[in-house]
């Protein structure tokens, strides 16, 4: 297989996957190469991402490694032989590679969290409250880049709003549903839209409020999506230097965790609902 030059988060977590079943069987590059009869450099480009792995050389590594996991090598199977151009690549170049990776993180997720405490999830905003809120970045959007990024967030509902949707389910404080991105008509849209989504089975929407006196010890925002099986699940977090993601096991144990606190001592969904019918009564 040719080099890459950008390999993708999705390869990227192929890769590392395969570098941690390799370090967790204790060989080097070196001894795992000869397993397979190739050099060290090879192994090293498979670990970087940079080179891809076929589906037998990569059951032939598990297998070298000891690895028993047949759910996780089968997962791991698919992701080398995925050759998915999905409907994100029209913006590759005209995006920053963050907006691609999250895109295809989504498209083979098998569930989606979302909490979040000063905007409403993404995956819940309409056309006006996207767009009013790429419009606050500093420093300003051109108006090409703002549209592109505007539409792009609005593909991504695919996820839920497509023919194989995925499990949904959004933690939201109310201060994002107060806070008037795009003004008070536009806001209004945004509650109604939030409302329209959260009547479909496989999405479910909580409201914090601010009342709710537990809320103080479980605060972390996250988008959190479900791989094929919980070794692959990813968290994304927006910091300072852009997204982070989170993908060991101890890591992803931890916002696991996190989020069933904030579901638990958020309402549930039927008084969520009732609460937001409240706040688009008082726009």
């Amino acid at each position: 297989m040719g080099t890459r030059r950008d390999p993708t988060a999705r390869q990227l977590r192929l890769a590392v996957e395969l570098r941690r079943l390799r370090e967790a069987a204790g060989l080097s590059a070196r001894e795992a190469a000869a397993l397979l009869g190739v050099n060290s450099v090879q192994i090293s480009q498979i670990e970087a991402g940079t080179t891809g792995v076929s589906e037998e050389r990569l059951r032939r590594l598990a297998a070298h490694y000891a690895c028993t996991d047949t759910g996780l090598i089968d997962a791991l199977a698919v992701m080398a032989s995925d050759r998915v151009r999905g409907w994100w690549e029209e913006y590759r170049g005209r995006l920053p590679t963050a907006f691609l990776d999250l895109s295809e993180l989504e498209h083979h997720a098998t569930f989606r969290w979302d909490v979040d405490f000063l905007h409403v999830p993404g995956l819940l905003q309409t056309e006006g409250y996207a767009r009013a809120l790429f419009s606050r970045r500093v420093p300003e959007l051109p108006e090409e880049e703002l549209g592109l990024r505007v539409r792009h967030r609005m593909q991504r509902g695919v996820i839920i709003e497509g023919p194989r949707p995925a499990p949904y389910r959004a933690v939201v404080h109310e201060a994002a549903l107060r806070i008037k991105v795009g003004g008070r008509e536009a806001m209004r849209g945004q509650l109604a839209r939030i409302l329209e989504l959260s009547e479909a089975e496989h999405v479910t929407v909580r409201v914090i409020p601010f009342e709710l006196e537990e809320f103080a010890d479980v605060t972390a925002a996250m988008v959190y999506a479900g791989g094929a099986v919980p070794r692959l699940d990813t968290v994304l977090r927006d910091g300072p230097d852009g997204v982070a993601l989170v993908d060991t096991e101890a890591r992803l144990a931890v916002f696991r965790t996190l989020f069933h606190r904030v579901e638990a001592v958020s309402l549930d969904p039927l008084r969520s609902r009732d609460f937001i019918h409240g706040l688009a009564k008082e726009l």
